[in-house]
């Protein structure tokens, strides 16, 4: 494959990886530990991602259990998780804070899945930016001696990787609207 394409692929790529990574932190019906990946919490004065803090598992299918590993942090996490957009109230026992997360309702999910495909939409539009931005680079090496038919090869190239990146982009959000959707 041309140098020139897997530029723009990769611009694409990491499009959808974060996408994918977007997606993963919306919650859906059932515990998710990425949903925290977001939160930092202050750690000696250093903005610490909560992973780095403490040991985050799944005992039950709607809850959460974070056990740091200084209970110094307790107030600290609480406080995190609360100014959060995540809408959970932490329950701590002194040693274990505990998320719990409520059943969502018809309406919350609709609109999880609403935002879901508005971001799916968002990554769309960059890797068609991306793609112009690639064609607007091909229609300039006219000026240096490359052919006509190089330059429509390049562009047919580009429209099949900008295809394959908005489908994977439709699968992503496919499957994450499933996942919201599913009692």
């Amino acid at each position: 494959m041309d140098e020139r394409i897997q530029k723009y692929e990769s611009k694409m790529g990491k499009t959808l990886s974060g996408l994918e990574t977007e997606l993963s932190t919306i919650r859906a019906g059932r515990a998710n530990p990425h949903i925290l990946d977001k939160i930092t919490v202050d750690y000696y004065g250093t903005p610490t991602p909560l992973q780095q803090v403490a040991n985050i598992t799944v005992p039950e299918a709607r809850m959460l259990q974070i056990q740091p590993w200084e209970s110094s942090l307790i107030k600290g996490i609480e406080k995190a998780i609360l100014t959060s957009d995540l809408g959970l109230n932490p329950n701590n026992d002194g040693k274990i804070i505990r998320l719990v997360f409520p059943e969502l309702t018809e309406e919350r999910r609709k609109e999880l899945v609403k935002d879901v495909k508005k971001r799916g939409e968002a990554a769309k539009v960059a890797i068609r930016n991306i793609r112009r931005d690639a064609n607007d680079t091909f229609k300039k090496l006219a000026k240096e001696d490359v052919s006509e038919d190089t330059i429509k090869e390049l562009e047919t190239q580009i429209q099949k990787s900008t295809d394959k990146f908005i489908k994977e982009v439709d699968g992503a959000v496919e499957k994450k609207s499933k996942e919201i959707l599913t009692v």
